[in-house]
């Protein structure tokens, strides 16, 4: 039997809450198809400052490196509001993404029949929407040096952050943009800051020349302002839009509102490909935070984090069945009117964290038998 290595990293918050219901879908697998996944489990971000004093420990940095696939939950909350830029919660996430290489940030934005009432937009700006944002993740103002505050005197001080590109990094996030581009429906839309940025006038240029190996995919540039005006605007005009870290951050936000609430956006986050054995490291969080606000209450959506499990198994264990059938699970619920408080609507059953996981996971035990 196949096995597949997965590390939790549930973290803080809601966090924890989320993954529970991940673990139900994975041990129902194991139980109903014999899917041979095996789980370990470390700490990231204040869950992990408070026993190792650091956002991430050298040791769940090895689990990390020679799993499978990573599932991520969420980190911060005001606990640590008061560390250091080095050990905030955030700074976990920061060294597994730069250490794994994880370079491609997947963030679909997907408006289910059932939810299309949520969204702040009109129905029909939004219902059947289905865009893909890549958001470049290694590079840009997150990493760049230097970053630091400075203290001028008399009372004043300087913040700097610093934005940085090089050629290959704007090069690999656009040929991964372009192919899978490909498999959907052949579109993808550049967006930056050209007018102003100097980083947008070499990402323009990096895109375009790439663009000229894939003649059969459309390519369109946008102003990352005026992407986020279109995309409350006209969203389904979008296919794959393709742009740097700070820009997909915002523009990825933007983007959850449109399907109802940031509790239904999954992402995965994609190194590049061994070149002999295919492989590459991977990690899938929900898009949403560690919201200290409803955190222990058992009320949080935990769809995103269940979605993010079905984009593990489609990108790094190529289970397309199953993932179809779980994304599936999920809209047949929905469908039957079954709603966590930030989707719910006139007429549904409002449910916690717990009984929508358990719905979602009848529903799939179901499809799975």
């Amino acid at each position: 039997m196949t096995t597949r290595k997965l590390l939790l990293l549930p973290g803080d918050g809601i966090g924890p809450e989320a993954m529970a219901e991940v673990e139900k879908l994975i041990s129902l697998m194991n139980e109903v198809a014999g899917s041979g996944f095996e789980t370990e489990t470390g700490l990231v971000g204040g869950a992990a400052y408070d026993v190792h004093g650091a956002a991430i420990s050298d040791a769940d940095m090895e689990l990390a490196k020679t799993a499978d696939a990573i599932l991520f939950g969420a980190v911060g909350g005001p606990k640590w509001d008061k560390n250091s830029y080095e050990t905030r919660p955030e700074s976990g996430l920061l060294r597994l993404r730069k250490d794994l290489d994880l370079f491609a940030n997947l963030r679909p934005a997907i408006c289910y029949p059932a939810l299309a009432e949520a969204s702040s937009l009109k129905r029909e700006l939004v219902d059947g929407l289905d865009i893909l944002i890549l958001r470049e993740l290694t590079g840009g103002v997150y990493f760049g040096l230097p970053k630091e505050i400075t203290e001028l005197g008399n009372g004043q001080k300087r913040g700097v952050d610093t934005q940085v590109y090089q050629t290959y990094e704007i090069e690999r996030i656009a040929r991964a943009a372009f192919e899978l581009a490909r498999t959907r429906r052949g579109k993808v839309t550049s967006m930056e800051k050209r007018n102003v940025m100097v980083t947008g006038v070499l990402w323009n240029e990096v895109v375009t020349a790439v663009h000229a190996d894939y003649p059969d995919v459309e390519l369109e540039h946008m102003l990352a302002d005026a992407g986020g005006m279109q995309l409350v605007r006209a969203p389904k005009q979008f296919d794959v839009i393709v742009t740097d870290n700070l820009f997909g951050d915002m523009l990825s936000d933007i983007a959850a509102m449109l399907t109802g609430s940031l509790g239904m956006l999954p992402s995965a986050s994609l190194g590049p490909a061994d070149e002999t054995t295919g492989r590459r490291n991977a990690m899938y969080e929900p898009v949403h935070g560690s919201a200290p606000d409803i955190s222990g209450k058992g009320i949080a959506n935990p769809i995103a984090m269940i979605a993010s499990f079905a984009m593990a198994l489609r990108y790094s264990f190529n289970m397309i069945e199953e993932a179809d059938k779980l994304k599936a699970s999920i809209a047949e619920v929905l469908q039957a009117g079954i709603r966590t408080g930030d989707i719910m609507s006139e007429g549904a059953r409002q449910v916690g964290t717990v009984e929508m996981g358990d719905a979602i996971a009848e529903s799939f035990r179901a499809k799975l038998s």
